[in-house]
């Protein structure tokens, strides 16, 4: 995590070039939010057309598959991915749960594992979209402030 949704910082800029020059071009999916993706593709992001613009510049110059999270800013609860000189909007749900920390952190790792389990990507990012979703709908409420969504939702293949 380069930037919070929040917009604040959380590395340093010679962290994020270092991820830029060592990390992304080893990468098959980096999966940057709109803060993230702006900073990436140096440019703003204001709507759809400038996601899909910003989203192709990325791929472009790391050579990598790029799912851009949060389109919840801009359209719902729907994330683009470009990949091969195309781009494909996953639909998702918006939940009305105050309790969303680690959500891309969560989206990612439940792709990762989805590749890892022999998905394809698009697979595995749209089954990852409806892990997540499950786990906000499940309504995990722990302490106070924003907490973190119910991981084990599904844990004995309850839907």
């Amino acid at each position: 995590v380069m930037v919070a949704t929040s917009g604040a910082r959380l590395l340093r800029d010679d962290a994020i070039a270092t991820l830029k020059k060592r990390l992304f071009p080893l990468a098959v999916l980096v999966t940057p939010n709109l803060p993230e993706a702006a900073i990436l593709a140096q440019m703003s992001v204001e709507g759809e057309a400038d996601l899909v613009k910003a989203a192709e510049i990325i791929s472009n110059r790391y050579g990598c598959a790029v799912l851009c999270k949060g389109g919840h800013q801009l359209n719902g609860a729907n994330d683009l991915l470009y990949w091969n000189h195309r781009y494909r909007w996953f639909k998702g749900e918006r939940i009305n749960n105050p309790n969303t920390h680690g959500t891309g952190c969560t989206l990612s790792s439940a792709i990762a594992a989805g590749l890892a389990k022999g998905m394809g990507l698009e697979e595995a990012i749209q089954a990852a979209k409806e892990y997540v979703s499950g786990a906000l709908r499940a309504m995990l409420d722990l302490g106070k402030g924003s907490g973190p969504l119910d991981h084990t939702w599904n844990l004995f293949g309850k839907k």
